[in-house]
């Protein structure tokens, strides 16, 4: 009988499919070092394990590793947009190459208390994109797991932190637009859950504009609505002198911008220039195509996993802040 009829296949049923001692076939499977086992047996013993539909125990290996192999995220209750999505895709990818299992726990309000959670699961490591409360890490550290913590906008060090800074993405965006406009405006989002990325982002244009004796950035909050975004456009050009170059939080705000200029009979970049951040697929089509800051996912993921497997090891972990690799692609908006 196979996994798939019922009955949960062991290292004894590969060892009887395979015709090898258990101890053999044992050592194949949890590829046990310092063994020298022939290629061709090792063979013998995956093709067999395939065949049954072999799956290791997850609680048998946590008993001969001292540990799970799980990392539990936490993500905030922010909006799971391309940005985040493609952050946890990494994310995933990245731990698998280290042999753990990425977990994602989205903690929004409604959701179960993080003490049930991570008791439920009991992680190697919880990776948190937030803060969270003392209480609650001590705990976990108490019953051995390691708590890191992804932080986009705090210099505080009450846990073994990974800083990701936003500043640099405002300060792209400031620096490409300061070139060919003197007065620069933020279109700032509406939704309070992500001020942790668009205050930072913020800082970083006005630094900018300070840096190079430009007047403070005019900010306006830029609803997803085609009236209210071309309200803020009507603002920003009856400004003396008028706000001519859009530094937006993101590419969606960014493209309510262009939309906000097309319902007032105007166009991007010959009345307002606009650059957003994310490049999600959809910048690419908008009218006109969207000048956006991309971010390495690739990179930033690497460095989380990086920096839990060096915790899990009792080693130094890499150096921060992340310096990810920012670029700006230009397309016709800016």
């Amino acid at each position: 009988m196979t996994a798939r009829e019922g009955k949960r296949i062991t290292s004894a049923d590969v060892a009887r499919e395979a015709g090898l001692s258990r101890s053999t076939v044992s050592y194949v499977l949890n590829d046990t070092p310092n063994q020298t086992i022939p290629d061709a047996t090792r063979k013998r013993v995956l093709d067999a394990a395939t065949k049954l539909g072999y799956a290791p125990s997850a609680a048998a290996r946590t008993l001969r590793s001292g540990r799970s192999d799980v990392v539990l995220g936490l993500v905030p209750d922010w909006p799971l947009g391309h940005a985040v999505g493609s952050l946890v895709q990494h994310m995933t990818t990245a731990f698998a190459r280290h042999k753990l299992t990425f977990l994602v726990h989205s903690n929004t309000r409604a959701a179960r208390p993080l003490s049930e959670v991570w008791k439920a699961i009991t992680p190697a490591a919880v990776l948190a994109l937030d803060t969270f409360s003392n209480a609650d890490a001590t705990a976990m550290r108490a019953a051995g797991v390691e708590v890191i913590v992804a932080l986009h906008a705090s210099t505080r060090r009450k846990w073994r932190e990974i800083r990701t800074p936003e500043n640099p993405i405002g300060a792209l965006q400031a620096r490409h637009l300061a070139a060919t406009h003197q007065r620069l405006g933020y279109a700032y989002p509406d939704d309070e859950r992500v001020a942790v990325f668009a205050e930072p982002r913020l800082d970083g244009v006005r630094e900018v504009c300070a840096e190079l004796g430009l007047p403070e950035p005019d900010v306006r909050t830029v609803p997803l609505k085609p009236n209210a975004a071309a309200d803020a456009v009507q603002a920003w050009l009856a400004e003396k002198p008028a706000v001519t170059g859009i530094c937006a939080f993101n590419d969606e705000i960014a493209m309510a911008v262009l939309t906000g200029l097309s319902r007032l009979g105007l166009q991007a970049p010959r009345d307002m220039a606009v650059v957003g951040v994310d490049d999600i697929p959809s910048a690419a089509v908008a009218h006109p195509p969207l000048t956006t800051v991309a971010r390495d996912f690739i990179v930033i993921a690497e460095h989380y996993a990086q920096t839990v497997v060096a915790a899990l090891g009792g080693k130094r972990r890499p150096a921060e802040p992340i310096e990810a690799e920012y670029r700006l692609e230009i397309r016709e908006s800016a």
